[in-house]
């Protein structure tokens, strides 16, 4: 927990704590809009659905990048 709060601050900083679909899209190398609808459909990052949009926080997006494969 201690090493995912040190990552959690220093990656993606200028991100906000809750990114929207674009952002995530960025964070994880410019993936396709397809394949980022995708990955939160099948909840391999969880995020919540605010009427229409999607609202990612950070740290899932940290979370899925930092697992073990």
């Amino acid at each position: 927990m201690k090493n995912l709060e040190k990552v959690y601050n220093s990656m993606f900083s200028s991100y906000p704590d809750v990114v929207n679909i674009k952002q995530m899209m960025s964070m994880l190398g410019g993936i396709s809009s397809t394949l980022a609808y995708k990955m939160l459909r099948e909840n391999q990052i969880e995020s919540i659905k605010v009427g229409r949009e999607y609202k990612i926080p950070k740290i899932n997006v940290i979370s899925y990048i930092m697992r073990d494969k």
